[in-house]
This record gives C-alpha cells, structure tokens and sequence, in this order.
C-alpha cells in the first residue's frame, strides 16, 4: 500500500478525561539514573521540509534502556503492586524503601507480550524490585530484541503468532502470583494501560519545561507513533488537556501493514487489520488499538498517516545525519512527516494543517538501535 493519510473528522479541541499530573514524573524522578532526555532541534531537517523548525525528543536512552517504555512500564508496576498491595506508598526515597515497603506481597512474577521495548522494560522493572518476569514475543522478533530481555534475567516465549495472539497469551498466565503488565488493554483489563499512558506523560513535561525555559514557544504539529496507541493517547491527552489555548494538530504514523488506528478512525469503531505483520517497525506492528487508548485517539487525533518500511529506512539515515540513533520505530515519526509534507497532495495536506514556513514540529525518536544488526545493514555500518 503506498503512503496514505487520512483526516479525522470527529476530532475535539479537548478531551473529555481528566487532565494529565505531574505525579509519574516525580515518581521516575526517583529512579536510578533518572535524567530528561535530549529535545534536539534539526534546523536542516527545518529547512529540507519547509518548516520554521523540527525539534526530535531523543529517547534512544532512557533509564538506562535504549528506548522510551521504561517510563510507562515502571509507573505501571508501581501503580499495580500498590494497588495489589492496599496501601498507597508515598514514604520512600530509594528502591530499597520501596523494595522493603513492597515485602508484603511476597514472590511474584510480572507478565507482559511485547515486540521487544516494552516487555524488556517490564523484565527491568521486576529486576530492580527483585520479582521475576516472563516475556511473551511474536515469532520474528529480532534476536537483539529478545536477548535484551533476556539479559534483565526474564524468561522470554516466543509465541507462533502475532503481537496480538502474544497478548491473548500473556492475558491467560494471569493469577495471584503472576501479575500481567500490558500496555494495551482488553474489556475487564484496563487499569494497568491507563497507568502505562499515564507514565509516558513524563516525556511531555519534559518537553514543556525546557521549552519554557527557553522561551521556544510550544510546537504548532505534532507527529507520534501508534503501535497499539498508548503513547499517542498520551500525547493527545496531554496537548488536548483543558487550558491549553491552541492545541497543535496531532498526527499518528503507522506502517502501511498495520495501520490499525488509520482504520479504525475511518470505520468509527475499533478495526482489527489481521496479520501478519512484517513491517520493520515492529513496535508499532500491531492489528488492534488498546481498548483505554481509544477514546483518546478517536477524539485528539487530527489525521493519521500509514508509511511504508522505506520510508522509515529513509528517515533512520536522515536523523542519523543529525547524530540521532534511531532504529526502525523511533525513526517512523519523521518518516510520517517527510510523508506528509512532500511528494503528491503535500500542498493540499499543508493548507488543511495550517503548515507554513514558520510551524514548529515535534517529533519524537522513540528508540536507539535496538536490533544493531539491522541498524548496520539499514545505515551501513555498526552504531558507535
């Protein structure tokens, strides 16, 4: 299928949920190695694309994890172990504190189906609060991936199916002493994916705060990856969030074979596109939106755009030119946006967006190279 965008007619200034907290930032402020990760502008990516500029939140290391999921994963276990606990926990300063507060509960291990950043972050989460974890992954998942998790002491099953049968599998291994952690959701499961989008909102009050604090003026588009749609939820309920003045349109990407939200927003109703699916970017290859993500995507989201594995080649040497490490599914924002803004019907999609030469981009680069291998054949050489 080639590129193929397509505008949300039922999108709403605001969203009708509660307005996002600071609350998961200052829990991850407590974290080992915790830091705000790069915002980096790329004035020649500006230039190319005819843009005022393009700023690229660089998530190719985050909490000692080459990728952004650490931040929806830990404030999603430490909410679900709390919760299963029965006592809110608000005394502690350090792992250990929290490690001792947390006693109680005894042995368990955490569950999660993940294409690879996700689950590996779940496996560094049980790691650090000495749990065990069990990782489910779709048949295909790069090696790379799969010992990555392995080397935070998970188990990993590779199940003969899809992301999403991974997750009906993963869904079936929950008991009292196997406690699933997905960051989509399901009719009876919803709890943890709202603490999953709840965590990634950390990036954004990042990016706010040094903007203000450079008095850079807030992005005017802003273009986010959709897998099942936990991040993009989060981006949209965070810039649709009430009081903010002019919320900037916000555009999902998605590989063209497994375009699940683009489907889904033109059906006017969850969709399902069944797999498989090959795309590269496989963090995003998934054939249904998280259930709690919905409502926010099918009402913050102004268009989606569905991209092709190239394109996202293209965009991992393109940000790699502005010393960028970023793999397959980290580079698919700017792939959506190299999309959208060239080649036939640019002019059209720039006029129905508002983009002028003086439009600010937010874009973000969700991981570093996480399979190094593909990275070396899709750049030609290895990373540093």
């Amino acid at each position: 299928m080639p590129f193929e965008a397509f505008f949300n007619p039922a999108v709403r200034p605001t969203l009708a949920t509660d307005p996002p907290t600071r609350e998961p930032l200052f829990f991850h402020e407590l974290l080992p190695g915790y830091a705000p990760t790069p915002l980096v502008a790329t004035p020649a990516l500006a230039r190319r694309l005819g843009v005022g500029q393009v700023w690229v939140k660089d998530e190719s290391e985050r909490l000692g994890l080459p990728a952004f999921k650490i931040l929806g994963a830990s404030w999603a276990v430490y909410r679900a172990l709390t919760a299963r606990l029965g006592d809110a926990i608000t005394d502690w300063a350090t792992l250990d504190e929290l490690r001792a507060r947390l006693a109680p509960l005894g042995p368990l291990t955490l569950v999660a189906a993940t294409d690879g950043n996700h689950g590996r972050a779940v496996a560094r989460m049980a790691r650090l609060l000495d749990y065990s974890a069990h990782i489910l992954v779709p048949v295909g998942t790069a090696r790379a991936r799969i010992e990555g998790i392995e080397r935070e002491g998970a188990t990993v099953a590779v199940v003969d199916g899809t992301y999403d049968d991974a997750v009906a599998q993963s869904a079936a291994l929950a008991s009292p002493t196997h406690l699933v952690i997905s960051d989509t959701s399901w009719p009876g499961y919803e709890e943890v994916p709202r603490w999953v989008i709840e965590g990634y909102s950390t990036i954004l009050w990042e990016i706010d705060d040094e903007l203000a604090q450079h008095a850079a003026g807030t992005p005017d588009l802003v273009l986010v990856q959709m897998g099942v749609g936990a991040f993009a939820a989060a981006v949209a309920r965070h810039y649709r969030r009430p009081g903010v003045a002019t919320p900037p349109p916000i555009i999902g990407v998605e590989p063209d074979t497994a375009a699940c939200v683009l489907a889904s927003l033109r059906a006017g109703a969850l969709t399902e596109v069944p797999g498989p699916h090959p795309s590269i970017m496989a963090g995003l290859n998934c054939g249904l939106p998280s259930l709690i993500a919905w409502p926010a995507l099918r009402d913050g989201l102004d268009a989606t755009v569905a991209i092709t594995d190239a394109a996202a080649r293209d965009a991992m040497r393109d940000l790699a030119a502005t010393g960028i490490v970023a793999g397959e599914t980290g580079a698919a924002g700017l792939g959506g946006l190299v999309a959208l803004l060239t080649g036939p019907g640019a002019d059209e999609r720039r006029a129905r967006l508002g983009i002028t030469a003086t439009t600010r981009v937010l874009l973000f680069s969700t991981e570093g190279a996480t399979d190094p291998v593909a990275y070396a054949a899709i750049m030609g050489r290895a990373t540093d």
